[in-house]
């Protein structure tokens, strides 16, 4: 199949940032069904219009990304170039019959595009892109955090004994690594580069969720929730009381405790457990794939 041209947003310079994050707030996100109405018009009949929709509507979520990587100390607006081209190649792959969000696919490539940015832009780091080297290098900091390795210096035996196995690389990485990336203390409100661009304390990373997130996670959880109440009413009353104490609540009850309740055996208990289970499963399959029907239907009506 011939490669397809996925729309471009518009890029920004490094002056036009906090314009370009006002801008894009203007797109809305979408809702399940017209993300899988508009994945299925760019999939199966190369909409361009369905892919810009798909595409802008996740801008938002390239920068909450793109936030999360300004202690490199590169160009806000660059990172979010290269999580947009990383955003187009996820609609331009993404497949919305496996049943999951667009959002959850292309966090992955988002992150990969600038990671791979990072990597090949930031002076120390100018050495081999194994796996396990990227691995280290966009976790170090962190492990260092959880273990309160804070100063600058070369890390105890102990510590990197800690993160070469957390990370599972060799501890003469873990050295190397940790003393390309430390340097001598700055002031947060020193310059990141002597001709300008802003000071360090610019650059620190906002660890709270943006609201685009909050709500994409949450209206993913509610038409899970509601998924799965429309089918446990495929269950009897029985089923539906087994089921709930065998595998929804926190302290389980045990099967004895049940067949007590029931004046059966413990084994009828179980094979009644393991029976609902299954038929909850198909329910909840039937029904999505009810759904994606109706929505392929509407798409094309």
């Amino acid at each position: 199949m011939a490669a397809r041209a996925v729309p471009i947003p518009a890029t920004m310079d490094g002056s036009g940032v906090s314009r370009y994050l006002r801008e894009i707030r203007q797109f809305p996100l979408l809702t399940p069904e017209e993300e899988f109405m508009l994945a299925k018009r760019w999939r199966e009949h190369d909409d361009a219009e369905a892919a810009h929709r798909l595409v802008t509507s996740h801008l938002r979520l390239v920068a909450k990304i793109a936030m999360g990587y300004r202690g490199y100390g590169l160009p806000v607006g660059e990172l979010i170039s290269e999580g947009n081209i990383g955003l187009m190649q996820a609609v331009k792959r993404f497949d919305p019959d496996r049943g999951f969000r667009l959002a959850t696919y292309a966090m992955w490539w988002i992150r990969a595009s600038m990671q791979e940015y990072v990597l090949h832009s930031w002076s120390l780091v100018k050495m081999g892109t194994t796996a396990a080297q990227k691995k280290l290098f966009f976790n170090l900091r962190k492990l260092k955090g959880e273990i309160e390795a804070i100063d600058e210096g070369d890390l105890t035996p102990e510590q990197v004994e800690h993160i070469s196995t957390a990370l599972n690389v060799s501890q003469n990485d873990v050295v190397s690594m940790n003393r390309r990336m430390s340097g001598p203390d700055q002031s947060l409100n020193a310059p990141v580069r002597e001709e300008g661009g802003g000071e360090w304390m610019d650059w620190l990373e906002d660890s709270n969720e943006s609201q685009e997130t909050t709500v994409l996670e949450a209206n993913e959880l509610d038409h899970r929730r509601q998924l799965f109440a429309d089918s446990l009413e495929v269950l009897t009353d029985r089923e539906q009381h087994i089921l709930a104490e065998r595998r929804l609540k926190e302290e389980p009850k045990t099967l004895e405790e049940l067949s007590q309740v029931y004046g059966v055996s413990r084994e009828r208990i179980r094979q009644i457990e393991e029976r609902a289970f299954k038929k909850l499963q198909k329910a909840m399959r039937a029904a999505h794939r009810k759904q994606r029907e109706e929505a392929a239907a509407v798409a094309h009506a």
